[in-house]
């Protein structure tokens, strides 16, 4: 009996995590953020070869960024609010299929294959998986997450004290030699965001997650196009 009981048990557990890790590729409940946001400009990395593994991604077939609607209203309301202070959207990445993150770590287990060492200057590639900057599985995957920062409306850079993917303590939000300047720049961005319903990580300023997010358990894999 207590053999039957076990057993139950561990097949409602490995349900348990199979049902938290599905993979769907179903993307009607996304849209481009053009739809909603017609001023935001883009420098979409990975379907670049400007990115910590210094080649094009897998998924990225276009220069395209995607979210659930429901975030991308969220993100809406945002840069509205930033645009009444005079700046715009630049948006790095957003939804990212399953298979882009595979990608990820497949590279950092190739120790033939170096990326662009500028983006982790202080580490070694080993270090990105295990030092917790890249993860197997990614909140961009669920199509909810944005990676961004601001610029003027005339285009003009920001200073927000650091670039996007660059793993270092420079990246934390808090991080304490930043000049005044830089500081608020990321709390404008902080601000606006967290008041459209989003929240952020201690590790990126640029990374956004909505709290509410509508698909918590679920990881997208359908290509950027």
């Amino acid at each position: 009996m207590k053999r039957l009981f076990l057993i139950g048990v561990l097949l409602f557990s490995f349900m348990q995590v199979t049902l938290a890790s599905q993979i769907s590729y179903d993307k009607s409940d996304f849209a481009p953020v053009s739809t909603m946001i017609d001023d935001a400009a883009y420098d979409i990395r990975y379907y670049s070869s400007n990115n910590f593994t210094g080649n094009r991604i897998n998924g990225y077939k276009a220069p395209v960024p995607y979210m659930t609607k429901e975030a991308l209203k969220a993100l809406s309301t945002a840069a509205e609010d930033l645009r009444k202070q005079g700046y715009r959207l630049l948006i790095w990445d957003t939804y990212r299929p399953q298979k882009a993150v595979y990608n990820f770590v497949e590279w950092i287990n190739n120790p033939n294959d170096p990326g662009d060492k500028t983006f982790y200057p202080a580490l070694k590639k080993s270090d990105l998986l295990k030092g917790g900057y890249i993860a197997e599985k990614s909140g961009h995957t669920r199509g909810s997450t944005v990676d961004l920062t601001l610029i003027k409306k005339d285009g003009s850079f920001v200073d927000m004290g650091g670039t996007f993917d660059l793993f270092s303590e420079i990246s934390h939000p808090d991080y304490k030699r930043l000049t005044r300047t830089q500081k608020k720049n990321r709390k404008i961005l902080y601000d606006a965001m967290t008041k459209a319903g989003f929240q952020g990580i201690d590790s990126e300023w640029w990374h956004y997650t909505l709290k509410n997010e509508p698909y918590p358990d679920t990881y997208f894999d359908f290509d950027v196009e």
